[in-house]
């Protein structure tokens, strides 16, 4: 400070003053002193200059092919549509959470009914099979009552029929405007759903096939009516996403799908709002002056900027070094430099985040061919490696599939007991992956009478008295999957660790087109394969279906169904219904249908895919990677960083 530095100056001048006058000669003269004026008036105090942020970098995967939300469904559009539309619903760790609505609709609150009604030929309704159909004679139905196929009804054509039906109420908060002021209603969450049912707008009809009615009863409630015999408990999915009509009413449903007022600068509610898209670099937006949260002090930033790298770029964390980007969104590709982010965040140059899930990997196991479905055939049909579940069971126990995820994923994803990703609320964490124990796998196989004549455990097994195998039988086997590198890693270290228990698999790298073939003759949804690897993705509904007899995909059903291995067991099948007829104890449902998974075994779940993102080290307001979410931005307007981070 000044003031300090003056006062020093003076008073050394003052002492330097005496000194030297008291060298000089005595004289007659008398010697003054002289006289000291400080200053009166108080002297500028120097700041520090403090730079508060005001403009947040996101750096994304890819340039969105549109910003329409009914005209693509790319991740890195939905990762720029988090700052335009707030909700209107968020999902956090699979649980929806109200953004713009007072509530998730509930039976205990009341907006949620089921009542049963009658219905006659004609109407359209939900079979007991999950089809929609109209209402004829010899229509299997679920009538009001009644959860499961044990107690469907074949209608006679004539007899009274009640079926049950839903009817869910949203109620919007008050004060919710668009960017340009007008107010937000029900009414464009209607005509949302106009669009969404109109045959020129690309979009899955699941819900709108299954609505009977979408009406708004005034500017802040709207009421959705599903058509008779149709339950769910996902209402969030029940709710369209707000659209200005008012602005793109008068353009039709297939104008809108290239149309740059829908395409390039759609208007929303949230906390930012489009300024400029340059092609091929970046999209700026601004803050939105009419937010419902801008009370709150958000967002935090005045601009954000999307700025578009590559995908699978071998340099997305050089954005981060060099300052250009403050967070790098989990849509790049950075699974492909995972050491690099693991050992910049472990020496504090960046922060990293993390999610398992919620696609797994896994090894299915052919348990039933299609070969078999006119009957075994021994000497015919190929050899029943997997109708035992101890078989399965042995391979579990000799397949290192721990230090396979510790490897690949540097100890961030770990081996799945069932469908579910860690974060999921129906997760049981009470279960365990069988171990890696070699010992105990030979003893099965010992058991099931795959016998080591030769004494070494490098050549395959032999099959002696196995049920359904002819003596003799080498254990070798077919082991297929695509030709990703990843893949072709992790196959070749489950044929090593497999081959320590004398099970020989040779494997195939195809391409995916091959492997997802469509039956008969398709790979996996036509059975015809011993092992095959691939993904599998769980979502907030349990994803049990995937594995019950309903879903064995053959000639009754054209192939379509997703239980590829064939595997049928009833106790599962009973459990996975009262899972998903949201029936009264379905709380133990949830726990035995994933405990019968991990014993049984119906396949061999392998490791989970991760999401990955980076940040600046100073960032803040992010604080978990969420599997669940359609975009890990979905908190965006909270985000900072520096001393935008001070107040948190």
């Amino acid at each position: 400070m000044k003031l300090p530095r003056v006062r020093h100056v003076i008073l050394f001048s003052f002492v330097l003053i005496l000194s030297l006058s008291a060298c000089k000669p005595q004289t007659s003269t008398p010697v003054t002193s002289p006289t000291l004026v400080l200053p009166t008036e108080p002297q500028p105090t120097l700041t520090p200059t403090v730079d508060i942020p005001t403009d947040l970098v996101i750096c994304t995967a890819q340039e969105p092919l549109t910003l329409y939300p009914y005209g693509s469904d790319n991740r890195s559009m939905w990762s720029v549509l988090e700052a335009i539309y707030d909700g209107p619903i968020d999902l956090v760790d699979f649980t929806p959470q109200p953004v713009i609505l007072k509530e998730i609709p509930s039976e205990a609150s009341g907006s949620v009914v089921s009542a049963p009604v009658n219905v006659k030929a004609g109407d359209l309704v939900l079979n007991a099979s999950g089809e929609v159909v109209p209402l004829l004679k010899d229509t299997v139905v679920l009538p009001a009552g009644c959860r499961d196929e044990s107690c469907a009804l074949q209608w006679d054509g004539a007899a009274d029929l009640e079926l049950p039906q839903l009817s869910v109420t949203f109620n919007l908060i008050d004060g919710i405007l668009w960017s340009d002021g007008t107010p937000l209603t029900m009414a464009d969450s209607v005509y949302s759903f106009k669009l969404a049912s109109d045959p020129a707008t690309p979009v899955n009809r699941f819900y709108v096939e299954r609505t009977a009615s979408y009406t708004s009863g005034d500017s802040q409630t709207l009421t959705w009516i599903g058509i008779p015999g149709f339950a769910t408990d996902q209402f969030e999915d029940l709710f369209w996403l707000p659209l200005p009509e008012h602005v793109w009413g008068q353009k039709s449903a297939a104008d809108l799908l290239t149309d740059p007022v829908s395409t390039r600068q759609p208007l929303g509610w949230g906390p930012y709002q489009i300024v400029d898209w340059v092609a091929g670099n970046h999209i700026l937006l601004a803050r939105n002056p009419n937010y419902f949260r801008s009370a709150e002090g958000l967002p935090k930033f005045e601009t954000l900027t999307f700025q578009f790298l590559s995908e699978h770029a071998d340099s997305n964390l050089k954005g981060l070094e060099i300052g250009e980007c403050d967070l790098v969104d989990s849509t790049v590709a950075l699974d492909e430099q995972l050491l690099d982010v693991v050992e910049q965040s472990n020496l504090g140059g960046i922060k990293a985040y993390f999610g398992q899930g919620p696609e797994w990997e896994h090894l299915d196991f052919g348990i039933q061919p299609a070969s078999y479905d006119d009957g075994y055939q021994p000497g015919i049909d190929r050899p029943d490696w997997f109708g035992d579940v101890r078989m399965r069971q042995a391979f579990a126990y000799c397949s290192d599939r721990e230090t396979i995820a510790n490897r690949y994923f540097f100890n961030r994803s770990s081996v799945p007991v069932s469908f579910y990703p860690p974060t999921h609320p129906a997760f049981d964490a009470s279960l365990s992956p069988l171990p890696y124990d070699p010992s105990k796998g030979t003893a099965l196989l010992q058991e099931l009478g795959w016998q080591d004549n030769d004494q070494n455990a490098a050549t395959p097994r032999v099959a002696v008295g196995v049920p359904n195998v002819v003596d003799g039988t080498a254990l070798i086997l077919d082991y297929v999957t695509t030709q990703s590198d990843l893949r072709v890693q992790v196959a070749t270290d489950m044929s090593n660790s497999l081959a320590g228990c004398g099970i020989q698999v040779n494997v195939r790298h195809i391409f995916p087109a091959e492997l997802y073939a469509a039956g008969p003759e398709g790979v996996m949804f036509g059975r015809n394969f011993d092992l095959a690897q691939f993904t599998w993705q769980s979502g907030r509904q349990s994803p049990c279906f995937l594995y019950t007899k309903q879903q064995i995909p053959s000639v009754e059903n054209l192939w379509v169904g997703t239980n590829v291995s064939g595997y049928q067991n009833e106790d599962y099948d009973l459990a996975c219904q009262l899972v998903l007829n949201d029936s009264s104890n379905q709380r133990d449902a949830v726990i035995e249908v994933q405990s019968i998974f991990n014993e049984e075994l119906p396949v061999l779940p392998l490791y989970y895919q991760l999401k990955i993102a980076a940040s600046r080290p100073d960032f803040c307001g992010l604080d978990s990677l969420d599997v669940s979410a359609r975009s890990i931005l979905y908190g965006l307007e909270s985000f900072g960083y520096g001393l935008l981070c001070s107040a948190q």
